[in-house]
């Protein structure tokens, strides 16, 4: 009960005016205190934004990275390479927000050890395929236009299919990267049964 009324003492005073200092001090110090929450806040986002924090946990160590090292987009004659929060998190700051909200739920996947092991993994990789596709036609494929600009595309260079499906499709709205682009950067699931795969 001691600790109730010590509580209510706290909140009740943080209602009052200050007897102690003046109402720049109080500005002041809220603004600086602003600048050091907010420089931490960005820090920590910046940090858990990178391929070492993604890979840290040997779920994706072991897993979605080892599938990613096969792929072009780790390695590739011109040696740009794309990590884990280029493909997984918007680079735009309010997109980039939503996604982190987001992935906080994933978390839970670790807290637990729904995917910790091989066996488990390849038991959700439908699931989190799937997921993964619904956010990506969502927002019009969004991380992989970061790179991929369709208007600065050499249709010429390409095969004739995918220059005929680009011309055909691209920035109308019917279809996103993904549409076409599964499984480009890590191993497709097993989609039998999954409809409108051929």
């Amino acid at each position: 009960m001691n600790l109730f009324r010590r509580m209510m003492n706290i909140w009740q005073g943080l209602g009052r005016p200050s007897r102690h200092f003046s109402l720049a001090t109080l500005t002041i110090g809220g603004f600086v205190a602003g600048i050091i929450f907010w420089g931490g806040f960005n820090t920590v986002l910046e940090a858990t934004n990178t391929e070492a924090f993604c890979i840290s946990c040997h779920e994706m160590r072991n897993n979605a990275f080892e599938e990613l090292r096969t792929t072009v987009h780790y390695s590739n004659r011109s040696g740009v390479r794309a990590t884990c929060p280029d493909c997984h998190v918007p680079h735009n700051w309010t997109d980039k927000i939503a996604r982190k909200m987001q992935a906080s739920k994933e978390v839970w996947g670790k807290v637990f050890g729904t995917i910790n092991t091989r066996k488990k993994f390849e038991a959700m990789r439908l699931t989190l395929a799937q997921n993964e596709w619904a956010r990506l036609k969502a927002n019009d494929s969004l991380e992989c236009r970061n790179c991929h600009n369709y208007e600065y595309m050499d249709i010429t260079a390409q095969s004739a299919r995918a220059a005929n499906s680009h011309q055909r499709l691209l920035g109308t709205g019917e279809k996103t990267c993904i549409d076409c682009h599964k499984g480009i950067a890590h191993h497709l699931p097993d989609m039998t049964g999954v409809e409108g795969w051929n």
